[in-house]
């Protein structure tokens, strides 16, 4: 970019410079089952990053709705939703390889044929080969939360994200966040509620109470213990 003055001049001369990304890079070093899973299930089970739409159907061999999850961290939560919705179809994106792999073995343990996973960019991968209104519902669950104030701006949901997020959605197809940070719960929720195009799900205005597909994590038990809150929000795509 430095050759540049600006992203459109970059982006004029045939450069894509990414303004936001969905994650901070963590690196860590593969479990030889990791990596084995990766090594003799990707062609199965990953899908490699390419700039072009994809075809839902194609990619998982049978009709039914898409729900995609960001950041799906070792996989347990979105393989017991995969395992308890064999009739829909589960794409997760994960950039920490280790998590990657952690969930395709899972997958395959349970003989999963319902789920792909991603390692790459979310956000690259929602510009580029996420077909617009093709997605029942998109999940982000304990994102970062930034919680120093001068890095909220680091924060994953803002409204250029969130207006992504919308095309991609079908109409009546729902974003699902949660976190257990109230400081970012109140931030999401001023967010969605200044979003064209969503209304909230929660009869109170505010949040919801969890909803049944999404499994309680062993993190989540363990902030409850400590007495820590979760906050859910289900925002519906309207229009």
């Amino acid at each position: 970019m430095k050759q540049f003055k600006s992203q459109a001049e970059a982006e004029a001369a045939g450069v894509y410079v990414s303004k936001v990304k969905s994650f901070v890079k963590r690196e860590g070093r593969l479990t030889n089952a990791q990596a084995r899973a990766i090594e003799e299930n990707w062609s199965a089970m990953g899908i490699d990053y390419r700039a072009e739409l994809l075809n839902f159907e194609e990619v998982f061999k049978q009709r039914g709705p898409v729900v995609l999850e960001i950041g799906f961290g070792m996989g347990k939560s979105l393989v017991q939703m995969a395992t308890e919705a064999p009739d829909t179809n589960f794409l997760g994106i994960e950039v920490h390889r280790p998590g990657v792999g952690s969930c395709i073995n899972d997958a395959v343990e349970n003989g999963l044929k319902n789920l792909r996973v991603m390692e790459h960019d979310a956000v690259e991968v929602f510009k580029h080969m996420i077909p617009d209104a093709s997605l029942q519902r998109v999940q982000l669950y304990f994102p970062d939360p930034w919680h120093k104030k001068r890095h909220h701006k680091r924060r994953i949901v803002q409204p250029e994200f969130v207006a992504m997020i919308k095309e991609k959605l079908a109409i009546g197809g729902v974003f699902h966040m949660a976190t257990d940070w109230e400081n970012y719960a109140e931030h999401m929720l001023t967010v969605m509620q200044n979003a064209p195009g969503f209304v909230n799900t929660s009869l109170s205005g505010d949040f919801v109470e969890r909803p049944v597909y999404r499994p309680i994590t062993k993190f989540e038990v363990r902030g409850q213990k400590l007495g820590h809150g979760v906050w859910d929000l289900v925002f519906e795509r309207t229009e």
